[in-house]
C-alpha cells in the first residue's frame, strides 16, 4: 500500500513552492528594470539623434516619419508635453498650427464632403491653401495633427477605410457599426457610391438589413474620382 505524505513533507513541499515563486518574482523585478533601463537609454539616444539631425527632421517628409515611427517604438508621443521631441526640433508649433488648418479647410469642405473627406483630398486642400512659400505637408502629418483634435470630442476622427487609407470625419456623432461597414465597402468601389446589391453581396447582408437606410444608393462625394 502506497504511503500518504505526512506533514513534515507537505510543509517541505510548500515552503520550496514559495522558494520558487518568490525567485520568480525576483527575476521577474530584475529583467522588468533592465528593459526599463535598455529603454531609458534608447530615449536618450534618440534625443541626440533628434538634435544632431534637427534640420534634416525639420526638411524632410521621409525622414520625419522615420523618427516617428522610432519615437513609437518605445511608446513616446513626440507632442506630449511642452518639453517632447517636436519641441526640441522646434516642431511643436507646426503642428498645432496644421491642426488648426485641418479644422478650417474640413469645415468649408463640409457642404461638398458631408463631413467626410478622403486623406488624400485634404492633403491636396491644405497644401493649395497654404500656398507655394510653405513646406508641403505629408498625410503623415495630417494624421499626426489630426489626431491631437481628439480634445474636441468625436467633432474630429480619423477613420481607417480599407488597407492605408484614411477619412477626416469632421461632423459630431459616432457613425454606426453598419454605416462604418457600408463606408469601407464604398472606399472600395471606383465611383465613390455603393448600391444596395453590392451591399448585400459584400456584406453579406440580408436584404431587410440593407434597406434599412430607405435608399438604393449611398453616395460619397469625399470618395468620388479626381480629375
Amino acid at each position: 500500500m502506497r504511503r500518504r505524505a505526512g506533514i513534515g513533507a507537505i510543509q517541505k513541499q510548500k515552503l520550496e513552492a514559495e522558494k520558487y515563486k518568490d525567485k520568480g518574482f525576483e527575476i521577474q523585478e530584475s529583467q522588468f528594470e533592465q528593459m526599463s533601463r535598455q529603454m531609458e537609454v534608447f530615449r536618450t539616444n534618440l534625443e541626440e539623434f533628434a538634435m544632431k539631425h534637427r534640420n534634416e527632421i525639420k526638411k524632410n517628409a521621409q525622414f520625419r516619419r522615420q523618427f516617428q515611427e522610432m519615437c513609437a517604438t518605445i511608446g513616446v508621443d513626440p507632442l506630449v508635453s511642452g518639453k517632447g521631441f517636436w519641441s526640441i526640433l522646434g516642431m511643436g508649433d507646426f503642428y498645432y498650427e496644421l491642426a488648426i488648418q485641418v479644422i478650417e479647410v474640413c469645415l468649408a469642405a463640409n457642404d461638398d464632403t458631408g463631413g467626410l473627406i478622403e486623406l488624400d483630398d485634404l492633403k491636396k486642400r491644405l497644401n493649395a491653401s497654404r500656398g507655394a512659400n510653405k513646406q508641403a505637408v505629408t498625410k503623415d502629418d495630417i494624421l499626426t495633427a489630426t489626431k491631437k483634435l481628439k480634445i474636441f470630442g468625436n467633432g474630429f476622427k480619423v477613420l481607417p477605410v480599407g488597407p492605408s487609407k484614411y477619412m477626416i470625419q469632421s461632423v459630431p456623432g459616432e457613425l454606426s457599426l453598419d454605416t462604418t461597414a457600408v463606408l469601407n465597402a464604398a472606399a472600395e468601389e471606383k465611383d465613390g457610391s455603393i448600391t444596395l446589391e453590392v451591399i448585400i453581396r459584400k456584406l453579406e447582408w440580408t436584404d431587410f438589413r440593407a434597406k434599412q437606410g430607405d435608399a438604393p444608393a449611398y453616395f460619397f462625394p469625399s470618395l468620388f474620382p479626381k480629375d
